[in-house]
């Protein structure tokens, strides 16, 4: 008697991509944009504020009803409302207004003309920071400036870190970074976001000393925070400002 053999085919499921959409959503009459992503591995609805309250972004499971998503925003409106009210609906830099650099506030001066050097100084008792060029590139100028003072800052900051710990870095780039202030890869490259130009010394020394520590320790365990705090004495208050003031200098729109 001969057997008969059944093969048994496994078909594997292929996850679906995640999609993503674009969307406004009005809170106290402002438009704030709203990303929502659909994603197989989201098993509930997370809404987040982007740092500085200039978007929204949310993660959905990907087969949610429309009127689920559209339940679950109405719930949270009263929420959003209070948690964006302290964001002004306009944060670009303008000609009598003022940014903040190294920690201290300059008022924005724009001189008119069309050639000239962005440079900071003081005015009457006044720190200033004067801008040339046309109107509609005032914000882009004063960002260049800041990255010069960023790259500078965090340069010297990080050869003297890595020189304390014996570890070379390799790659320092400069982004305009979100989720976080810096980062540092496995293969010693460290990022940070130029922003942190605008925050005090100490801050910046912080941020510099944290992702220099990460060179030695890919964790953020006992022995990450112990060499940090070895390279910047200072850094329980620095971070202390970083979570108070940090998502005000995300919320500056250079155009």
């Amino acid at each position: 008697m001969f057997s008969q053999l059944k093969k048994k085919i496994t078909r594997r499921r292929v996850a679906r991509p995640d999609r993503k959409e674009s969307r406004v959503l009005p809170v106290h009459g402002r438009p704030v944009p709203l990303s929502v992503r659909h994603t197989e591995r989201a098993t509930r609805i997370t809404l987040r504020i982007e740092p500085g309250g200039r978007g929204l972004k949310m993660t959905v499971p990907y087969d949610l009803p429309e009127r689920d998503l559209a339940a679950f925003l109405k719930r949270h409106h009263g929420w959003l409302e209070t948690r964006l009210f302290d964001y002004p609906d306009d944060n670009r830099l303008m000609p009598g207004g003022s940014v903040m650099i190294r920690g201290v506030v300059h008022r924005i001066v724009h001189t008119g003309k069309l050639r000239g050097l962005t440079e900071t100084l003081i005015v009457d008792g006044e720190p200033v920071i004067k801008v040339s060029g046309l109107e509609e590139h005032l914000g882009r100028r004063i960002a260049d400036h800041l990255k010069k003072i960023a790259r500078s800052e965090l340069a010297q900051l990080v050869e003297r870190h890595t020189a304390t710990i014996g570890k070379p870095h390799k790659d320092l780039t400069l982004k305009d970074t979100r989720s976080r202030w810096g980062s540092c890869s496995a293969a010693g490259n460290l990022n940070f976001s130029w922003r942190i130009a605008m925050a005090p010394p100490e801050v910046i020394d912080y941020l510099a000393a944290h992702e220099v520590a990460h060179l030695k320790e890919m964790n953020h365990g006992p022995r990450f925070w112990a060499l940090c705090q070895s390279l910047c004495p200072g850094m329980d208050s620095a971070r202390a400002w970083l979570k108070k003031h940090g998502s005000s200098l995300h919320a500056v729109d250079f155009g």
